[in-house]
C-alpha cells in the first residue's frame, strides 16, 4: 500500500514539474521576444535622440571661449543680440498693451 501512495506522489510531482517547466519555458521565450523588441525600440529612440541633439547643437549659439577673437566682431554680435532683445521687448509690450486694454474694457 505504501508503494502505491509513494508512486502516486512521485508521479504527481513529476507531472507537476513538467507543467511548471513548460510554463517557465513559455514565459522565458516570451520574455526574450519582448526584450528583443524593446532593444529595437531603444535603438530607434537612441537614433532619434542623436538626431534631435545634433539639430539642437547646430541651432544653438556657440559658447566657445572668445578670448582671442576679433573684438569688433564680438561687439557687433553683442549689438545684434541687444537689438533682438529690444525687438522682443517691444513685441511683448505691444501684446501686454492689447491685453490690458481688453481687461479695461471688461472692468469699465
Amino acid at each position: 500500500m505504501w508503494f502505491t501512495i509513494w508512486s502516486v506522489l512521485v508521479v504527481g510531482t513529476l507531472v507537476g514539474a513538467f507543467f511548471l517547466g513548460r510554463d517557465l519555458w513559455r514565459k522565458a521565450r516570451a520574455l526574450f521576444a519582448q526584450m528583443s523588441e524593446s532593444a529595437l525600440v531603444m535603438d530607434r529612440f537612441a537614433q532619434r535622440t542623436d538626431e534631435v541633439t545634433a539639430a539642437l547643437a547646430a541651432s544653438a549659439p556657440s559658447t566657445a571661449p572668445t578670448l582671442f577673437d576679433d573684438p569688433v566682431l564680438l561687439h557687433e554680435r553683442v549689438e545684434e543680440l541687444r537689438g533682438q532683445r529690444a525687438e522682443r521687448r517691444a513685441e511683448r509690450r505691444t501684446r501686454n498693451k492689447v491685453t490690458w486694454d481688453r481687461w479695461r474694457r471688461f472692468n469699465a
